[in-house]
């Protein structure tokens, strides 16, 4: 479980990173691309470390995770993170307090508490709204109510406060995995052994985990087969770009990019 969360918030902050440089190339910024991009490497290598492989590492299995983690992991998991913390510090420097970028984001793309509800946002859109929701926190799965991280809300609701909370998200996921990495035993299985073939009920299901975009949802229907008979994945991008008809009313077309990119919207998630 520990392995778990820690791979889930390496690979928060991978998505994030490059979720962060795009955004820096739809606002002309092309610092702001290649300092994610370039960090982003030093989460990529310990996941690499951790799963063998570097993006699409399959990890997760039923049962536990697919290996444990290399000799001296721990020790190279936890001077890579402190020094990926650092780095996010200094995106504030040429960023987030941007005079350019705080005059194409603030006050632009505003989603009041109540519309965002209403439309049914997720994830970092949500939590910019002034939303105090994350399922880590409201439904903890796997050890995540042991582990000491806060949920980062901001009131405003416009396009600069939805770009900045996937930034803070990535700090208490640097919190995240310095507090699993010393609660963590150092010794034991790391996958329970399942029967082939397990057989489900005649019955439903539907589970959430909290996503760099949002939540991910999956609603299982079985007839007592090893097959589901239906499956509906629900994910965050999808759900939060339901927002953009209603946030673009009214708006100026140049300001399109910044308000697109800050719901945290990734094409290819949403068309599965």
């Amino acid at each position: 479980k520990y392995l778990r969360v820690i791979a889930s918030e390496l690979n928060r902050c991978v998505y994030t990173q490059y979720w962060l440089a795009i955004y820096g190339i739809f606002l002309g910024h092309s610092t702001m691309f290649m300092w994610p991009m370039g960090d982003r490497e030093l989460v990529i290598d310990l996941l690499e470390k951790m799963t063998g492989a570097r993006v699409t590492h399959s990890y997760f299995v039923p049962g536990g995770v697919r290996n444990d983690t290399p000799p001296n992991f721990e020790d190279v998991c936890l001077r890579q993170v402190n020094y990926f913390e650092k780095r996010l510090k200094e995106y504030a420097d040429i960023f987030y307090d941007n005079p350019i970028l705080i005059s194409r984001t603030k006050d632009t793309g505003i989603l009041s508490r109540e519309d965002a509800i209403k439309l049914g946002t997720t994830g970092s859109v949500l939590r910019a709204s002034g939303v105090d929701f994350d399922i880590r926190k409201k439904e903890p799965y796997d050890v995540y109510e042991e582990l000491d991280f806060q949920t980062n809300v901001l009131k405003e609701g416009d396009s600069y406060a939805r770009s900045k909370i996937p930034w803070l998200d990535m700090f208490e996921s640097c919190r995240i995995i310095r507090d699993a990495l010393q609660k963590m035993p150092k010794s034991g299985s790391v996958r329970i052994k399942l029967k082939p073939n397990p057989k489900g009920g005649d019955t439903e299901v539907y589970r959430r985990v909290e996503s760099g975009r949002g939540s991910l949802g999956m609603h299982i229907v079985s007839r007592g087969k090893p097959q589901p008979y239906r499956l509906k994945i629900s994910v965050g991008s999808f759900r939060n770009l339901i927002a953009m008809p209603h946030l673009l009313t009214g708006e100026m077309l140049g300001n399109m990019p910044a308000v697109y990119w800050s719901l945290n919207y990734w094409p290819v998630e949403a068309d599965r």
